[in-house]
C-alpha cells in the first residue's frame, strides 16, 4: 500500500472518529491502523500477506465527497496569470500560517520568498507537515484562513514567479 493511500486512510479515521481500521486487500496486502487514546496517534502496518480462502471480502472505504458551494455550483479555483502559480495542499488537514498561535506567520501577502522556503503548515493526524515553495517569487494572495480545514489539491496561495 502506498504512503498516500495510508495518509488518506488516516485522514478518514480522524474525520469519522474511528479508533481502529483494518483493511485486507489481496493485491496490496493488509494494513491495520490504530489510533492511540493519548496525545499522538499510532499507525501499525503489517507486511502483505496471502489471505486465506475463507477470509471476508476486502473492506470498502467511503470516499470523501466535497460539499457543493452555497450557490449550487462547485467552487472554482482562482484564475492565475501566466507568471503566477497556485500552491495547493498535498493532503487533507488543517492549514496554519505559523508554527504556533503566538508566532509570526511564515509569509504575508506581498512577501518575497525563495525556493524551498516554508510557506505554511498542514496538520494531518497530529503531524505538522511544512509546505515549501517549489519556486522563488512573491506571495500574491493567501487563499486560506489560519486554522481552516483543507482538502487534497485545494489552492492555498497564489505565487507570482520571478
Amino acid at each position: 500500500m502506498e504512503v498516500r493511500e495510508i495518509k488518506a486512510l488516516l485522514a478518514l479515521m480522524q474525520e469519522y472518529g474511528l479508533v481502529e481500521l483494518e483493511i485486507d486487500d489481496k493485491k496490496k496486502g493488509r494494513v491495520r491502523l490504530v489510533r492511540a487514546r493519548q496525545e499522538h496517534d499510532l499507525a501499525t502496518i503489517s507486511p502483505p500477506a496471502v489471505a486465506p480462502a475463507t477470509s471476508p471480502p476486502a473492506a470498502s472505504v467511503p470516499r470523501r465527497v466535497r460539499a457543493p458551494a452555497t450557490d449550487g455550483e462547485a467552487p472554482q479555483p482562482p484564475k492565475v496569470a501566466e507568471n503566477e502559480r497556485l500552491v495547493t495542499s498535498p493532503m487533507v488537514g488543517t492549514f496554519y500560517r505559523a508554527a504556533s498561535p503566538d508566532a509570526t506567520p511564515f509569509v504575508e501577502e506581498g512577501d518575497s520568498m525563495l525556493k524551498g522556503q516554508t510557506l505554511c503548515i498542514i496538520e494531518a493526524m497530529k503531524m505538522m507537515n511544512e509546505i515549501e515553495a517549489d519556486v522563488g517569487g512573491r506571495i500574491a494572495k493567501i487563499l486560506c484562513q489560519n486554522g481552516q480545514a483543507v482538502e487534497y489539491g485545494q489552492p492555498l496561495m497564489v505565487v507570482e514567479i520571478n
